[in-house]
């Protein structure tokens, strides 16, 4: 995975901490006005609004709010059709990415690969599975004031098909020679990697999957 480049500009809108809640979601956003002014309403106290991310259009990626403290995006709950919602404030249990731009407009393709890998980052560092329920969209908790937000034509489909894709930018292709016998193997995020029964056996060692622990096991 690429490294995302974020820019760390804080807001003041925020709660410390998450109240003892662990984030399991992704709430995806649109701000309905450029930069820098939708940039400069994030970070004014009048507002009463942030988000923790901004995604520009020309592909650059804000952190406005610290992932572990509270952002204010998404707290006013209207008609929610998110069977996650608990029926407390959501904001202490999402993460809020804002898009710069209009409901009616496309993301530009500098935006939407900056968003990409802002999810992918995202999704591994919290577990969030990929799926219509742990990234969503603002209107999911507000159907009635945020109907239209992120919009669209926001490209959920592409978000979700990029996102289930296999990761290989990084991953390499290698030989491991072990004993004089030569294994398939690969290194990811600089760890190789080889198929454990493949090694056992080069080992002179036995693998059995418990199916009843759910474990694989390896004997002599």
């Amino acid at each position: 995975m690429n490294k995302v480049n974020v820019k760390w500009t804080p807001s003041p809108n925020f709660t410390a901490g998450r109240k003892g809640k662990k984030i399991i979601a992704i709430v995806d956003h649109v701000t309905a006005g450029y930069m820098p002014g939708c940039l400069n309403w994030l970070c004014n106290p009048k507002a009463q609004v942030s988000a923790h991310y901004l995604v520009t259009k020309d592909g650059r990626i804000f952190q406005l709010v610290k992932d572990e403290n509270t952002a204010w995006h998404a707290g006013m709950v209207k008609r929610p059709c998110w069977p996650l919602y608990d029926g407390t404030n959501p904001n202490y249990y999402t993460i809020g990415i804002e898009h710069e731009g209009f409901p009616n407009e496309d993301l530009t393709e500098a935006q939407y690969q900056a968003s990409l890998s802002l999810h992918r980052l995202l999704v591994q560092r919290y577990e969030i599975p990929i799926d219509e329920e742990h990234i969503i969209g603002h209107y999911r908790i507000d159907s009635v004031g945020k109907a239209n937000c992120p919009g669209p034509k926001f490209p959920w489909y592409r978000l979700f098909n990029d996102l289930r894709k296999k990761d290989e930018e990084n991953v390499v292709r290698i030989k491991i020679l072990f004993e004089g016998k030569e294994l398939d193997g690969f290194i990811k995020d600089g760890k190789a990697y080889v198929e454990v029964r493949k090694l056992c056996e080069a080992l002179g060692l036995k693998v059995y999957w418990n199916d009843k622990k759910k474990q694989v096991e390896v004997r002599k």
